[in-house]
């Protein structure tokens, strides 16, 4: 992931514990997929809810978190009886490629789970025209996220959608301001700053800015910049700036 993302090592380890967590609590989640009686309004009559698989799983992920936003995707898919296809950002296609790999290893057949290279307005396109693809889910931007919405509804598909915002650092008057400088750097410079809560802007008190500027200058000067894969390194190569989930 390293190598291929750019990100330093040691988010790319805890990373691979970020997604596997969603498949340990998905598969135990899947043993709890109960059906419900409810009371109806007469004695004659019984209402009850059963759970049913939606169908095909079509993912769109980004290339920030090229496990991570794969295994929250097909994780429950699979859990809930679903089949899973997944369509890779194309800068970063070998960690999910291999997550497949491993899927089919562990014993889920090629059948189920599965993923397609292609630009995503292609992919895109044949997802949300497809009568087989019962849902589609995507992380990304907003444009993209309305656009899948929209073409979705002539297939009347399921949607979910993560998509971008703007996130502000709010610094108050009162704050501790070593501590406000200490979580402004991890919250900025995570994953190179691609994260979709990565701080877009810092909006800090007139009273206090110069101080905060300062301190916080002098904390990012100490940043390592690198290769992902070199023990200290803080931040690995940006990509893309301009592109964050």
């Amino acid at each position: 992931m390293t190598r291929e993302n750019g990100k330093p090592l040691k988010e790319s380890l805890g990373e691979v514990d970020y997604a596997t967590s969603y498949i340990d609590w998905y598969a135990e989640e899947a043993k709890r997929v109960y059906g419900r009686t409810i009371p109806a309004n007469t004695e004659s009559k019984r209402i009850i809810v059963t759970k049913q698989p939606v169908g095909l799983v079509a993912a769109i992920t980004p290339w920030n978190f090229p496990a991570a936003m794969m295994t929250r995707k097909a994780a429950p898919a699979l859990a809930a009886g679903c089949t899973f296809v997944v369509k890779p950002a194309v800068e970063t296609p070998l960690t999910t490629i291999r997550f497949i790999e491993l899927a089919h290893e562990s014993g889920i057949p090629e059948d189920v789970v599965q993923c397609v290279n292609q630009r995503g307005s292609v992919a895109g396109d044949i997802f949300t025209d497809s009568e087989y693809v019962r849902k589609i889910t995507f992380t990304g931007s907003t444009p993209v996220g309305k656009s899948l919405i929209k073409n979705s509804a002539d297939t009347v598909k399921h949607v979910t959608m993560e998509l971008g915002g703007h996130a502000p650092l709010i610094v108050a008057e009162d704050a501790n301001i070593d501590y406000a400088v200490r979580q402004a750097i991890a919250t900025k410079f995570r994953n190179a700053g691609q994260t979709c809560v990565c701080a877009n802007r810092l909006i800090v008190h007139e009273s206090i800015v110069d101080e905060f500027s300062q301190k916080f200058a002098s904390e990012v000067s100490k940043l390592k910049v690198g290769n992902g894969l070199e023990e200290g390194t803080d931040i690995g190569p940006i990509i893309n700036k301009k592109r964050i989930r």
